[in-house]
């Protein structure tokens, strides 16, 4: 596979989200869920990150309030498709900062598999946690932040692939077709208390869990329908996050904006 082309300079921070106290799923490692954290910690928020591999999201935790500081991260293992560990998570950032501003439902699960082959464990999980557990995570944080009647933003983790198809993803393009719809239909109901809720739907971002599920030749194929011809950076679809969760999308509820470069 050739090099990628260069990403651009890293964006600094405009304390976009100063006081603000956000959730974030699936937040540990290198992937979206991660770099993401850091964006909203860069732009003034205080933070409570979640991921069900409980070593790796400490590991996340202390390099995070090494960082920024300690009173400003708190972490707690969750497993989204287990509702008590869903309200535990929500819990903890009322308790620990006092106020839940933003969520970010970050957590999904992929694979790939022609039908012919998959079996019905295979695609109950993928859709267990990804659209499962995006439904399970939207529930808690709209039902406490209308009860706290201060408004909210909610921003979900969709993909290009619940619009457009590709083989052995049937699973994940459902599971991420129906993020969507989700989002569309929650951002209707949350107005009348002043939550919003958006998605934001990338294409191909690079981290090392996809280098471990996805061949050379496959990154490659997906890489040359990249306009730039590279593949995004994980912080080029949280600065995209961080617009949703900010000021400056303040009319915006129930869309699903494209993180991609992928040719028209």
């Amino acid at each position: 596979m050739s090099a990628p082309a260069a990403p651009p300079p890293y964006v600094p921070g405009h304390a976009l989200l100063a006081g603000r106290t956000a959730v974030i799923t699936a937040a540990a490692g290198a992937g979206i869920g991660g770099a993401t954290a850091k964006r909203l910690l860069e732009e003034g928020a205080s933070i409570v990150i979640s991921d069900a591999h409980a070593r790796r999201l400490k590991e996340s935790e202390a390099e995070l309030a090494a960082e920024f500081g300690a009173g400003r991260v708190a972490s707690l293992p969750c497993d989204v498709t287990d509702e008590t560990q869903v309200g535990a998570l929500f819990d903890l950032a009322a308790q620990r900062h006092g106020r839940l501003d933003i969520v970010v439902n970050n957590a999904g699960l992929g694979g790939t598999a022609d039908l012919v082959d998959m079996a019905d464990e295979q695609w109950d999980k993928v859709l267990d946690v990804t659209l499962n557990g995006t439904f399970r995570c939207t529930r808690a944080a709209l039902r406490r932040m209308k009860a706290a009647g201060s408004g909210g933003v909610i921003v979900n983790n969709a993909s290009v692939i619940g619009w457009r198809a590709q083989k052995g993803q049937s699973h994940y393009a459902a599971a991420k077709a129906g993020v969507m719809a989700l989002t569309r239909c929650a951002a209707l109901e949350a107005a009348e208390y002043g939550v919003r809720v958006n998605a934001v739907s990338p294409s191909l971002a690079m981290h090392p869990h996809l280098v471990k599920v996805t061949t050379p030749e496959l990154l490659q194929e997906l890489t040359s329908r990249e306009a730039f011809g590279r593949y995004a950076e994980p912080w080029e679809v949280a600065n995209v996050i961080v617009f949703l969760a900010s000021g400056y999308s303040s009319y915006m509820t129930g869309e699903v904006l494209s993180v991609s470069s992928q040719h028209a």
